[in-house]
């Protein structure tokens, strides 16, 4: 039989599991765009950021398979196993999210997924 104390205890432990599912699904359903910051100077290596703007440029790396953009100035990297997956033109209006990264010097929000590259619709 069980004691009252183990009873408890079960329960309090079956609470946080129930408590921790359903935060998991809200976090996961709630994405990116939750917790990422506009890109800018003050953005560290590391950091979770967006950049919205126009599509300047768009270039395929030498090797790799990999894509170049600069969106309003800023260059983003969107490594092979996501390149595939984004089809995008100079002129399109985008909103990107990915982690800040420097290379040769210089910052760039670097995409983890092609899911975190959209063309969007900014009315006038």
């Amino acid at each position: 039989m069980i004691e009252p104390q183990e009873r408890t205890a079960i329960l309090l432990i079956g609470s946080v599991l129930a408590v921790l599912i359903v935060a998991h699904f809200v976090l996961t359903s709630l994405g990116d765009a939750a917790f990422a910051s506009p890109f800018g100077e003050g953005s560290r290596e590391g950091d979770l950021v967006f950049v919205t703007g126009i599509v300047g440029s768009v270039a395929p790396t030498s090797t790799g398979g990999h894509l170049l953009l600069t969106v309003n100035g800023t260059r983003v990297f969107i490594p092979s196993p996501a390149s595939g997956d984004v089809i995008l033109h100079v002129n399109d209006t985008v909103r990107i999210y990915g982690i800040v990264q420097v290379y040769q010097g210089k910052k760039e929000v670097s995409v983890r997924s092609a899911g975190d590259v959209s063309v969007v619709d900014i009315p006038p």
